[in-house]
Order: C-alpha cells, then structure tokens, then sequence
C-alpha cells in the first residue's frame, strides 16, 4: 500500500486552518496537523513531523503562527524538542 504525503501547501492549509478554528487562545500540537492529514493510525501521521515542522518553522518566519515552547514563544529559527503552535495575536 502506497501511501502519499501531503505536500508542504497542504500541511500549510490544514496547520493554518485548524489554528484559525482554536483562535489565539488556544495551541495545537503538531501531531493534531499529521492526523487530520492522514489519519490517527502512528505509521499513518508520524512520517509528517518532519515535514509539518518545516511549515512550522516557514510560517513563524513570516508571521502566521507561533511557536510555542513550554508556553513561551520560541525563536524558529532555533528551538528544540516538544513544541506546540498557536494563531499569533493581533493586538
């Protein structure tokens, strides 16, 4: 069985999506992107950390989301480990 990733515009899509549904009060974990995309099975969504991270990454370069680290907003362009994401705020 052949399986097909989503592109880096389709993870853009659907990360962007589901942060606009949570709002700017509320994260998302990563995974939750890997899961709406491919599904809830592991070998389904894990393969997509990689590349949602990269999204990630792209997109709080630019200002669309925000990393978020033990809660803070965390520099993209170098953080570590476990992170969530959230819609950044416009005050």
């Amino acid at each position: 069985m052949e399986s097909h990733l989503p592109t880096a515009a389709e993870i853009e899509i659907r990360m962007l999506a589901i942060a606009a549904e949570l709002g700017p009060e509320k994260s998302l974990c990563p995974s939750d992107v890997a899961r709406a995309l491919t599904g809830t099975h592991p070998e389904q969504w894990g393969p997509l950390m990689q590349p949602i991270r990269k999204v990630a990454v792209r997109l709080a370069m630019e200002g669309r989301i925000v990393i978020l680290r033990k809660g803070r907003a965390a520099d993209p362009a170098d953080f570590k480990g476990v992170y969530r994401l959230i819609q950044p705020r416009h005050e």
